[in-house]
């Protein structure tokens, strides 16, 4: 039998509501491609060529292994040596043999160093060079470290709204479903965990990780220590709903027909809730993102030398004077993100609005 997706005429009337709010709508297919458009960024920015033709057959080395340069008949120290592919363009052109290299359109993948008139520094804007939006301060491409940055975050802000939602509703459904002592000392231990101090508590905690911790696993510390201080806020509107569902006629039957607690609030509490909760994603993922970008400035976000706009916006302002376009570019970018979601945002809360679409007057 194949699934179909229903939905009622309310969630239709706002899904047309929200499509009518055009800055929002158009901010949000923005973002929709940028997020998809980002899982492919090697080819956009690389150091890898995406097709080489040699001799009459190609080769496509983005997602492919390291090539050495005798592959493509480079002799000597170079041949055993992994390829330059923008020198090895240069290098066919040189030859006009028919051979050829496509390159991305940002040819230096985020963490590589170019020097500059033999030293590792930040260069300006350069149209002949390739460095669109310049280097940083060790010779990274400026515009790759933003592409690439702005992924990691995307999808960063994504898990965490996704943990924070899963944990805020349940907590919250709970409470106000059951209420009595387990709603009592529930609020008392959100009480006593929301006055904990969210940045000293990471700071101590990536104070002590080892060094040695690789990369996955210390976005995953982080990633847990931000969700850890940020689902609280969600519990206290589920909380509200979960009570003002449980006192509904279609619940009290449910819950007569003999229904266990958790098939109340999943399938009868919680959709009927969702109009409530479905606003605060788009700020939850606004947050996430300025939350990450505020620790990477501070120096206890992703580990080094993982590319990021907070860590751009660091470089900026410490070399404000002599290289600003860091800062401009990293200023300009998240600025840009943030607008979008919050278009998202105002579009979903007015298109979910309850006080337009109700069944109860």
């Amino acid at each position: 039998m194949a699934f179909k997706l229903r939905l009622n005429p309310i969630t239709i009337r706002r899904l047309k509501r929200f499509r009518a709010i055009k800055r929002g709508f158009y901010a949000f297919l923005a973002l929709c491609v940028a997020s998809i458009g980002s899982l492919g960024l090697e080819l956009v920015a690389n150091s890898r060529a995406l097709i080489v033709s040699y001799d009459g057959s190609l080769s496509f080395p983005t997602y492919g292994g390291v090539k050495l340069g005798s592959a493509y008949g480079l002799e000597g120290d170079a041949a055993n040596t992994p390829v330059n592919y923008r020198e090895l363009r240069e290098r066919f052109r040189n030859e006009g043999k028919g051979n050829w290299v496509l390159m991305p359109l940002v040819e230096y993948n985020p963490n590589e160093n170019n020097s500059y008139e033999g030293i590792l520094r930040a260069t300006a804007p350069s149209w002949d060079r390739g460095h669109y939006l310049g280097t940083d301060t060790t010779g990274r491409d400026v515009l790759a470290r933003l592409l690439y940055g702005f992924r990691i975050a995307i999808f960063f802000a994504l898990a965490f709204s996704i943990l924070v939602y899963a944990i805020g509703i349940l907590i919250g459904c709970l409470m106000g479903y059951f209420g009595g002592w387990f709603d009592l000392i529930a609020q008392r231990f959100i009480e006593i965990w929301s006055n904990i101090p969210f940045l000293y508590t990471v700071i101590i905690v990536f104070s002590i990780l080892p060094l040695s911790l690789g990369l996955f696993s210390r976005v995953t510390v982080l990633l847990l220590a931000l969700v850890a201080f940020s689902w609280v806020g969600l519990t206290y509107y589920m909380r509200t709903a979960a009570y003002k569902e449980k006192a509904r006629d279609y619940t009290q039957a449910a819950i007569a027909l003999g229904a266990s607690p958790l098939r109340v609030v999943f399938r009868h509490i919680l959709p009927n809730s969702l109009a409530t909760i479905v606003t605060f994603l788009p700020f939850m993922v606004a947050s996430a993102i300025t939350s990450v970008t505020a620790l990477d400035f501070l120096g206890f976000g992703f580990p080094p030398p993982t590319p990021s706009m907070g860590e751009l916006l660091k470089q900026g302002t410490d070399n404000l004077s002599t290289a600003p376009w860091i800062v401009t570019a990293a200023f300009i970018s998240l600025v840009l993100i943030l607008t979008l979601v919050t278009f998202v945002g105002e579009a979903i809360r007015e298109a979910f609005d309850p006080k337009k679409f109700t069944l109860y007057q």
